[in-house]
C-alpha cells in the first residue's frame, strides 16, 4: 500500500454559535489542511497518484473556502463550521473529485500550529 499526502492552507473566518467561549464570536484562522490518499497499484510511470494532481484536487476544494466567512458558505450556512466538520467536508469533496485507483483515507485540519483534528472515514 502506498500513502501519498499533500498539504495546503487557506484563510477564512467563522463563528461557532452555541459555543461557550470566545469562539462563539467572529474570528479567523489560517487553516492548514493535509490530505492522505492510498492505493496499491502503480501506473505505467511508476506512481500511485500524481502529487501535482492531488495538489490541484485539494486547491479546487479549498479555493471555495478561501477568504470567506465559512458560516456564509454551503454546507456551513446550515452546519457548524467546526474544524471537525471542515475536515469531513474536505474529505467528502475530494472523494467526489478524485478518480483512479486511490482512496482518500485521511484529512487533517489545523486551526492553529498546535491544534489539529483528523478525519478518517
Amino acid at each position: 500500500m502506498y500513502g501519498l499526502s499533500v498539504k495546503s492552507h487557506f484563510d477564512a473566518a467563522h463563528h461557532l454559535p452555541g459555543y461557550p467561549g470566545e469562539c462563539a464570536g467572529l474570528h479567523g484562522h489560517t487553516w492548514d489542511v493535509e490530505v492522505v490518499v492510498e492505493g496499491e497499484a502503480l501506473d505505467e510511470v511508476g506512481i500511485v497518484y500524481d502529487f501535482k494532481r492531488l495538489k490541484g484536487d485539494l486547491a479546487t476544494v479549498l479555493d471555495e473556502l478561501d477568504h470567506v466567512c465559512l458560516n456564509d458558505v454551503p454546507p456551513f450556512d446550515s452546519l457548524s463550521p467546526t474544524a471537525e466538520n471542515l475536515a469531513r467536508h474536505v474529505h467528502d469533496s475530494l472523494v467526489r473529485a478524485i478518480s483512479g485507483p486511490v482512496r482518500v483515507t485521511q484529512v487533517s485540519v489545523w486551526e492553529s500550529p498546535v491544534a489539529r483534528i483528523t478525519y478518517r472515514p
